[in-house]
């Protein structure tokens, strides 16, 4: 059996549609909740591969989350040893900055749904070989990071030019979210921490055309969820292959 670690940040950030995919493939998923257990140090080694989620914090705010610092660590360590691993949101500004790029306020909130583009190079990776010339992808982010040196960039929209990547050929970031269903969302938008959010950009983004965008767009998003993450458990049968981090 194939054990997942995942980190995970707030309670409403969590796989989502990932969850039964990778039940149904058969993996052992174990949580690393940094929420609750700041102080938890789990061995990536033991793990086939790893999975960050996202939450609000910003990477570099170690004050109030020293954990960061250790997640940058165990990232590493887990690209080292040539496992999978998949960042979203938050996720993938932790593994950018695994990888040494800076993570920085994006300047525009991306909050509901985004035209995101494929770049060219998108057309030659597997998971990203099913997106359309645009797609309607759900995000919720204020920050943003720098391509990674060695990095593939693979996505775009108009106001966050780093929407996703792929480091070698198993490691990949996310800004946006394919793991949300209509309940997500609909949970997402009722949480105290993000009600404060939306309170702050009232009259830019209004969580009314949320709701009904994510009525015309969420049929697409989950079949576009469905194949890439169903592309990335795929990397789990790809021999492993170390691979020092080039920045070092």
């Amino acid at each position: 059996m194939r054990r997942l670690l995942v980190f995970q940040h707030v309670p409403f950030e969590i796989l989502g549609t990932f969850h039964s995919l990778l039940k149904a493939r058969g993996f052992r998923i174990r949580y690393a909740n940094f929420g609750r257990h700041p102080d938890t140090r789990p061995q990536v080694t033991r793990y086939n591969g790893l999975v960050v989620l996202g939450g609000p914090m910003n990477v570099d705010d170690l004050k109030r989350h020293p954990h960061l610092a250790v997640e940058v660590e165990l990232i590493q360590q887990a690209i080292d040893q040539g496992l999978p691993v998949l960042g979203i949101c938050l996720g993938a500004q932790l593994i950018a900055k695994a990888l040494g790029a800076p993570v920085y306020a994006n300047g525009v909130k991306e909050i509901g749904w985004y035209d995101v583009s494929p770049t060219l190079a998108a057309k030659d990776d597997p998971l990203f070989q099913d997106f359309g010339v645009v797609e309607k992808i759900f995000q919720w982010h204020g920050d943003t990071f720098a391509l990674p040196a060695g990095a593939v960039h693979l996505a775009a929209s108009r106001t966050c030019p780093h929407q996703a990547f792929r480091y070698g050929d198993k490691v990949y970031g996310l800004q946006f979210h394919l793991e949300v269903d209509e309940p997500l969302i609909e949970r997402w938008l009722r949480v105290p921490e993000h009600g404060t959010e939306l309170a702050a950009v009232r009259g830019q983004i209004d969580p009314e055309v949320i709701r009904h965008e994510t009525a015309q767009y969420i049929h697409r998003s989950q079949g576009l969820s469905d194949r890439v993450f169903g592309r990335f458990i795929d990397l789990f049968s790809l021999p492993p292959k170390r691979a020092a981090l080039r920045w070092r």
